[in-house]
């Protein structure tokens, strides 16, 4: 836990393992940390935050006085400060968990989502929980896209109110978000998702990556999926998925609110890695992977990553 702290506050750009796998690769030694020899690409992500607005209460617990939104603002704005092409972006189940969504519909997590700067967000089974139109009713706040490709909301109130996928621009590179959604039956009352139809997540996703990585030209593809990390039964999860596509480089994920360290690593169906990572739940983990990609190339050479636990550090 040690190291992963000392990680996270060193730069990634001087990070001892990074500088060695960029000469390995014949970049010369005075020309490592060139800012013409290579882009930064920071994620941040987050998953089941479940409307966890404030920190926990200071009451002996094992997350006593962690999370909290105003923390996790200010860490967001800390790394932005720090790093040029910064994307955060969220895995779903946003809503139900405190009295606070109970009192205001999710309208409070999505304006302060919006306040932060999400990039991209999808919905997880809570989301539904005020059914579809309570989710619609609170779009106007949101200042980014809700991102599900195996949800067909045909003939619903989140008809034409969603992408499959959004692809952002930064400094020369081009990243492909796609979402992917758990079945909601057995999971949500019927009523909540009325007639929202639940699209096989292998198929969608083969479809969608091979689209932003061959059609669209994306220099990384990214998977925001709330289908869970791994199951015992014979069900489609994150590592499955891994496993099963060709061009998706990286899946954040949520649902079974897994705290991972680091990142999985997974070959997919290409012979290549996957990256498959996930922080908890409640807010009280910031997800952070760095890519390193050829300036010239584009060709993604590296990444590091560490996991930004929320302390709060603010009195009150």
């Amino acid at each position: 836990m040690e190291e992963l702290k000392s990680n996270s506050r060193r730069n990634f750009l001087r990070n001892t393992l990074t500088g060695a796998a960029l000469l390995g690769l014949g970049f010369k030694a005075d020309s490592v940390f060139a800012k013409d020899d290579f882009v930064n690409l920071t994620i941040l992500h987050t998953n089941d935050v479940h409307s966890r607005i404030d920190p926990f209460p200071m009451d002996g617990s094992r997350n006593a006085g962690k999370g909290g939104i105003a923390s996790r603002a200010a860490l967001i704005s800390k790394i932005r400060a720090e790093e040029r092409n910064v994307l955060l972006l969220d895995a779903g189940d946003i809503f139900q968990g405190t009295p606070y969504f109970n009192f205001y519909g999710g309208e409070l997590e999505i304006k302060m989502m919006s306040m932060m700067g999400y990039d991209a967000s999808i919905m997880g089974n809570h989301d539904f929980d005020n059914g579809v139109e309570g989710f619609v009713k609170q779009l106007p706040h949101a200042k980014f896209p809700i991102l599900n490709a195996n949800y067909d909301f045909t003939d619903t109130a989140m008809e034409g109110k969603s992408k499959s996928y959004q692809i952002f621009k930064k400094e020369g590179l081009k990243i492909g978000v796609y979402g992917l959604g758990i079945e909601l039956t057995g999971l949500v009352n019927p009523q909540q998702y009325g007639n929202t139809k639940y699209l096989d997540p292998i198929k969608k996703a083969l479809e969608m990556e091979k689209f932003l990585k061959l059609d669209q030209k994306c220099d990384l593809v990214i998977c925001l999926s709330h289908l869970g990390f791994k199951y015992k039964e014979d069900k489609v999860s994150d590592l499955v998925l891994a496993q099963s596509t060709y061009h998706t480089d990286l899946i954040i994920g949520g649902h079974t609110h897994t705290f991972l360290n680091s990142p999985e690593i997974v070959k997919n169906k290409a012979g290549r890695e996957t990256l498959v990572n996930q922080v908890g739940f409640a807010g009280l983990n910031l997800g952070r992977i760095d890519f390193a990609f050829s300036r010239n190339s584009s060709k993604k050479i590296t990444y590091n990553s560490s996991i930004e636990v929320i302390e709060n550090n603010f009195k009150f």
